[in-house]
């Protein structure tokens, strides 16, 4: 047992810290990532951010899984806790005092509601019928009252959200606050323009510490500070900690995250001040490695660890059974099925496939999203009615990781209708992969990358992004002849490629050459001979 209470495999490469910042599940690449490297021999601790306030712990394979609290005092912004005195001066103060106001008024009147019927009552079995009295005519004082009292908590309620949503950090002067910051700063900006990012730094690098890890796995833009601070303490005590950085999308062709003018600049200077603290880089695609390195001047190309599912992992119970995605929708086998599969958002192009469907007879869409009852998803459903198709479209929930591909097989079509964006241009996507597997014929909108590699496989259509008449062509081409499509996965080597069994390889090699004194990696039955190269098809080069 170690000091820090976790048991130590046997036969232990190293330990390795990974680092995510959400909650684990639903994040396919870090699950996988994590058993994957348990796997080979390393002991791993995955740290993710618990989504309620108590720390969690469960195993993944022969990873360990561990959520930590995040509280997010630093998130808010000042602003956020001053009384807008000047623009909603009847406003109620920013300090929860308008929820407890709203909740006392709303007790008030269910009191009232009782009185009111135990009045009643009692005047009907008295044999008076109506009730009355100074009881009763205090009660319909209050009531007067209480409505009054409503309306006034209200209308100060709806001043405290008006002065809310007119705060926010895009206008002249912070644009300006934004400006000077990095002027003044540099990189080092983002302590003042996104200081949120303390919260994760003050949550997940006491954690770190303890676990003392060989070797540090930083996922994404917000852990590589974590990472990086945690090696450089590490350092002044006379440890080593390699440093991998694993970039799953290009920050600056991001949609920020949140509605103001300092998010994005300060996320981006966070970045580029940690990165050279990282000994490896990796990513999701051959297009943003070449752009990462130039971005960074990294040295070295970063390694390429495609987002490809795991065909070779099985459930903790093998009989457990998979959805039937027809069955789920209350369709045939011989109903046309287009599914999308992923999170649902407007630059996804959703919305698209709802279009398209009065001019696809009998075809059906399913989406397999992340928040089916999402305000968004509604407006599709919304859609869907006032075009009269609401009855072919069905909102599914997500299945387990494990699932995902066999559940998707029963479909007809994979559909990938994603918008214009720097991050959709440059890689291919989980759900790209997992329709591959699920040997779907793809409809694809013309992002860069994904569509260069459909064109040359044959594995889809392409069609022109927001462009409703264009997928209709797309899809009927591919309905018309889904076999021919199926045909591209037959070809020898693509599929192989596309597996996280070949992904782990390249994650393990980029470990060992980081920590060169580790035990070599213990080669189960039926593994390749070390040095054999794996089969693969480069994509996105």
């Amino acid at each position: 047992m170690r000091s820090d209470g976790t048991t130590a495999a046997a036969a232990t490469r190293g330990r390795v810290v990974m680092l995510v910042d959400n909650g684990v599940i639903g994040d396919s690449r870090v699950q996988k990532a994590a058993r994957s490297a348990a796997e080979a021999g390393w002991d791993v601790v995955l740290l993710g951010r618990a989504p309620v306030g108590q720390p969690q712990r469960w195993r993944l394979g022969d990873a360990e899984v561990r959520l930590v609290p995040m509280p997010e005092p630093l998130a808010k912004r000042r602003h956020e806790f001053r009384r807008a005195w000047l623009r909603r001066p009847l406003a109620y103060p920013p300090s929860g005092i308008a929820a407890q106001r709203t909740q006392a008024v709303r007790a008030w009147r269910a009191d009232l509601a009782v009185r009111r019927a135990a009045l009643t009552t009692a005047a009907r079995e008295s044999g008076a019928g109506r009730p009355g009295g100074l009881p009763w005519a205090t009660l319909r004082a209050e009531e007067k009252l209480a409505g009054l009292t409503r309306k006034w908590v209200g209308f100060r309620n709806r001043q405290l959200n008006q002065a809310r949503k007119s705060r926010k950090l895009d206008g002249p002067w912070d644009r300006a606050y934004t400006l000077f910051w990095q002027r003044l700063r540099g990189d080092g900006a983002w302590r003042r323009l996104e200081p949120g990012l303390w919260d994760y730094e003050l949550a997940y690098g006491p954690v770190v510490d303890e676990l003392a890890p060989d070797l540090i796995h930083a996922n994404d833009f917000r852990m590589i500070g974590v990472g990086a601070r945690a090696k450089v303490r590490a350092a002044a005590k006379g440890r080593r900690i390699a440093l991998v950085w694993d970039a799953h999308e290009y920050l600056p062709g991001v949609q920020p995250w949140r509605d103001n003018a300092r998010w994005l600049p300060g996320n981006v200077a966070h970045e580029r001040e940690y990165v050279p603290y990282a000994d490896a880089t990796m990513t999701v695609s051959g297009g943003l490695a070449d752009l990462l390195q130039r971005e960074h001047g990294l040295a070295e190309r970063p390694a390429v660890v495609l987002n490809a599912p795991a065909v070779d992992e099985l459930p903790a119970d093998a009989g457990e059974p998979v959805p039937d995605i027809r069955a789920l929708c209350g369709i045939g086998p011989e109903t046309p099925l287009l599914v999308y599969s992923g999170v649902a958002a407007a630059k996804r192009g959703l919305g698209v496939m709802v279009e398209a469907l009065p001019r696809l007879p009998g075809a059906h869409v399913a989406f397999v999203v992340n928040k089916p009852t999402s305000a968004y998803v509604r407006g599709l459903v919304t859609r869907a009615g006032e075009l009269g198709v609401a009855d072919r479209v069905h909102l599914l929930p997500y299945v387990p990781h494990h699932q995902v591909v066999r559940f998707l097989s029963g479909a007809q079509v994979g559909v990938i209708p994603i918008q214009h964006w720097p991050n959709h241009e440059i890689a291919l996507i989980t759900k790209f992969f997992e329709y591959s597997h699920a040997r779907l014929p793809l409809v694809v909108s013309d992002v860069r990358t994904m569509a260069e590699t459909v064109r040359e496989t044959g594995q889809g259509e392409v069609f022109t992004a927001e462009d409703v008449a264009d997928f209709v062509r797309a899809v009927s081409a591919v309905l018309a002849d889904p076999e021919r499509y199926r045909a591209a996965y037959d070809r020898p080597g693509l599929l192989a490629g596309w597996t996280w069994e070949a992904q782990a390889q390249v994650l393990d090699a980029v470990y060992s050459r980081l920590l060169p004194d580790a035990p070599p990696r213990p080669t189960p039955a039926g593994d390749p001979a070390p040095g054999a190269a794996p089969t693969s098809v480069g994509v996105g080069a």
